[in-house]
């Protein structure tokens, strides 16, 4: 599975490990990505989202509900 938070969008950087001699080689900086169970009353089921703690954040400020109409308008399938 991709490293991308289906909340945020949050995707992985890339950029440079630089070595003590200074040589640089290519590296990726990953998203903390969780995943997590959240129980949907709308729907009266579970459901598993892929979510960076940014967006686990947000679900928490926000509500599963709204997270989910959230992710399901960027056209992600839940």
């Amino acid at each position: 599975m991709s490293a991308h938070c289906m909340l945020t969008g949050a995707r992985p950087g890339f950029g440079n490990s630089i070595s003590h001699s200074h040589r640089r080689t290519s590296r990726r900086f990953d998203p903390n990505i969780q995943s997590k169970r959240y129980w949907l009353p709308g729907e009266g089921r579970y459901v598993r989202l892929r979510l960076s703690t940014k967006g686990i954040k947000t679900v928490d400020v926000i509500g599963v509900e709204a997270a989910v109409a959230r992710i399901r308008a960027r056209g992600v399938k839940v």
